[in-house]
């Protein structure tokens, strides 16, 4: 099962649905690597993260994608499921920089406050082709 902290931040049932891990993953803003439920400031996050991916199989590969659940912020989240970047085909035990990119990374920038945003990673099985979405919003 995933972590607890997901669950209880309701990121589990609200955003994702139940998972269990299957590889590593680093996230690293500025060089500075992050966990979750981590706070981070804009300055931070205003250049894309690198994102590290485990795993042995190079022939596996990889999307990546972050989204906003609460966008613009949680008291008025009209945005939801905002999407900030979206990489695909990242093979196994390299990072984001050796994926295509298909959404470009939009620093997360909430109208006020603070909000959370999730990284999910899930492997593309049997070479799924993943395409860039026509908008970054769901409504």
């Amino acid at each position: 099962m995933a972590n607890d902290s997901l669950v209880t931040a309701r990121v589990i049932g609200d955003v994702f649905d139940p998972f269990c891990s299957s590889i590593d993953l680093m996230v690293l803003f500025n060089g500075m690597p992050i966990v979750s439920g981590m706070e981070l400031r804009s300055p931070t996050v205003s250049e894309r993260p690198r994102v590290e991916i485990g795993g042995d199989d190079y022939r596996v590969a990889y999307t990546l994608v972050m989204v906003d659940p609460d966008a613009p912020n949680p008291s008025n989240p009209t945005l939801r499921e905002y999407l900030h970047w979206m990489v695909t085909d990242i093979p196994a035990s390299t990072d984001d920089t050796y994926g295509r990119e298909v959404m470009c990374y939009e620093a997360p920038n909430p109208t006020t406050g603070s909000t959370g945003w999730c990284l999910w990673c899930s492997g593309n099985w049997g070479g799924d082709l993943c395409l860039a979405p026509s908008r970054r919003h769901t409504t």
